[in-house]
């Protein structure tokens, strides 16, 4: 399916993180990304300490004016990873990848990284179609999760 309308970044502001909250409680979306979900407390508590944390970049995805998703960027033991959620309402439309283009435009440092779950075709093609290309493959063990995860970790230089 063709991108419709457009598709713009903006910072994160209070008001959207209850949207990204219902984003991350759907559990077709948390099986894609094999990442547990947060509950309300929690959710908000997480967001607060990325917020405060002026080294990571947080920006709103924007998809026709309304809140489609978050794309962040952080820095994980030296090295800059980035990643991203949308809502599964905006799937399959082109925004992921757009949003992805709009950030590397604004984020110049490189390398930067990205991890994606073996699974996730999609986003891996999101990263790929933005120059990233795999390097390696891990597991790793999500949060709040009890099985690690098989993972691509992606480079873009």
């Amino acid at each position: 399916m063709a991108l419709r309308g457009a598709v713009l970044l903006r910072e994160v502001i209070e008001s959207d993180l209850p949207v990204f909250l219902a984003h991350q409680l759907d559990p077709q979306a948390t099986a894609m990304a094999a990442f547990p979900a947060r509950e309300s407390e929690a959710h908000f508590a997480h967001w607060a300490k990325i917020m405060a944390d002026g080294t990571n970049i947080l920006k709103t995805i924007l998809a026709d004016g309304q809140v489609a998703g978050n794309i962040v960027s952080w820095d994980a033991s030296g090295q800059r990873e980035v990643g991203y959620w949308l809502g599964r309402e905006f799937w399959g439309r082109g925004i992921a990848t757009r949003a992805l283009e709009l950030f590397l435009i604004e984020v110049a440092t490189r390398p930067l990284y990205a991890h994606v779950v073996r699974h996730n075709r999609a986003s891996r093609r999101v990263l790929e179609k933005c120059g990233f290309t795999v390097i390696g493959a891990d597991g790793v063990l999500p949060e709040n999760a009890s099985e690690p995860v098989a993972e691509f970790v992606l480079r873009l230089d």
